[in-house]
């Protein structure tokens, strides 16, 4: 995971210019909405990119314009203008193929407004001859129109480059630093009356309102006699297309945040269970390789009957997090706070556990033997050696030959890996690298 900062870039333009498919073409998968019916990315999407090894966060909006006719002009608007107000930098995308118009002049205006460094990509430049086409672009006052092809990768690298040039200089966290703690979660499950127990103050401010808490506050605490780095974010919260600034500021820290952590805590309300949001949001925190604590908060305060219901929600709803431990405790009485601590030194000790080369490949090799991969597409697969590439989380590189391995049989080893290390708290993760008849 990182350890700075991440610079946010938000992606406007107006409908249909290919703003999706050049965030596609950038993170390399295919994960915001194409189609060529203008308008079809409504809602503010946040993805992790990476160039020249430096990470950072790439906001698609929808497209601006001004057509009164439409039912979502006005809500796709204010969300690219939150979205430019709140970025580091602006990827302002135009059609290079298509003449200047009023929605390109309009969003222009609003990019300058904010004072966000920006940089233009002209997009649909499939070659050389086009490129003379985007030279009407300059009149918008934004600098030079980049031609790209989103769909074919032309240009796309150079435009990179010039989008890091404007991001503000990379913040790197102290060596010296404390372990950083990400505490997420719904909007009132209780982050910041945990925080505040935590800290022994009101820290925070705390209301009965969903979604009070709006900035994140760094804050450092010892438990049992450990220092640790607090960051309280914003509730995750379902993004419609009304959503309110704050909010949407809040999801975009929340994901910042645990893509810095080393640890998260998920707070969930006992009292409602753990929910499809909450479901989300572990997800996106072991995807992010923070190892994870999920806090039952305000366990008191259910019946005893209730409780079993609860209980049965967390298999149901987190199963595929089953590795992280569970504390049932109450933020507001602090019943039960006390056991924080020794989960949080076992999660991030398991987060950085290596193991060495050669006990690695005997254990691999034994597992491979008891259960050998199973071929695909006729063929089988042979696993050469393993070797652990790094922690927090645990990443193990498996180099083998013939078939791929499928993903059933990486579970597998996963499985057997947690369970000769009791690796509890951390996600794990295996990757392949396959020899080739080339290689």
């Amino acid at each position: 995971m990182s350890s700075e900062r991440l610079a946010v870039v938000a992606v406007v333009g107006r409908p249909n210019v290919g703003k999706s498919t050049l965030i596609n073409r950038i993170i390399g998968r295919r994960s915001a909405v194409v189609q060529s019916e203008p308008g079809v990315t409504r809602d503010r999407r946040i993805f992790t990119a990476e160039w020249a090894d430096r990470p950072f966060l790439l906001v698609d909006t929808g497209g601006w314009e001004r057509d009164p006719s439409s039912t979502f002009s006005e809500a796709v608007r204010h969300q690219a203008e939150t979205a430019v107000s709140g970025a580091d930098a602006v990827l302002f995308v135009v059609d290079g193929t298509a003449s200047l118009g009023e929605d390109d002049e309009g969003m222009a205006a609003v990019v300058k407004r904010s004072g966000v460094p920006a940089v233009m990509a002209a997009n649909k430049i499939d070659n050389p001859r086009r490129e003379m086409t985007v030279a009407e672009y300059w009149s918008l006052g934004l600098g030079e129109p980049h031609p790209v092809s989103a769909i074919h990768g032309r240009g796309v690298g150079d435009l990179l480059d010039e989008v890091l040039s404007v991001l503000p200089e990379r913040q790197a966290r102290p060596t010296d630093e404390p372990n950083r703690i990400a505490i997420v979660g719904r909007p009132n499950t209780g982050k910041s009356t945990l925080l505040n127990r935590l800290c022994g103050s009101q820290r925070v401010i705390v209301s009965d309102v969903p979604g009070t808490t709006r900035d994140p506050v760094d804050v450092d605490v010892e438990l049992d006699g450990v220092t640790y780095r607090l960051v309280d974010t914003a509730g995750i919260r379902r993004r419609p297309r009304n959503s309110d600034e704050a909010d949407y500021y809040a999801v975009l820290r929340a994901r910042d945040a645990l893509s810095r952590a080393d640890a998260a805590l998920l707070v969930v309300d006992a009292l409602e269970g753990a929910t499809y949001q909450d479901q989300k949001i572990a997800r996106a925190a072991a995807e992010a390789g923070a190892a994870l604590v999920v806090l039952l908060n305000k366990w008191d305060a259910i019946d005893p009957e209730q409780r079993e219901w609860t209980e049965a929600s967390i298999p149901d709803r987190l199963g595929f997090i089953s590795w992280a431990p569970v504390l049932r405790l109450s933020a507001l009485t602090g019943a039960r706070i006390g056991r924080l601590g020794a989960a949080l030194e076992l999660v991030l000790e398991n987060a950085g556990r290596r193991v060495p080369t050669g006990e690695l490949n005997r254990l691999v090799t034994a597992w491979a033997d008891a259960q050998p991969p199973p071929p695909h597409k006729g063929r089988r697969c042979r696993i050469m050696y393993a070797v652990q590439a790094g922690v927090r989380p645990p990443t193990v590189v498996l180099f083998t030959a013939g078939a791929r391995l499928i993903p059933e049989y990486m579970r597998y080893l996963e499985r057997k890996l947690r369970e000769q290390y009791d690796l509890v708290g951390t996600p794990v993760r295996f990757l392949t690298r396959r020899r080739t008849r080339n290689t």
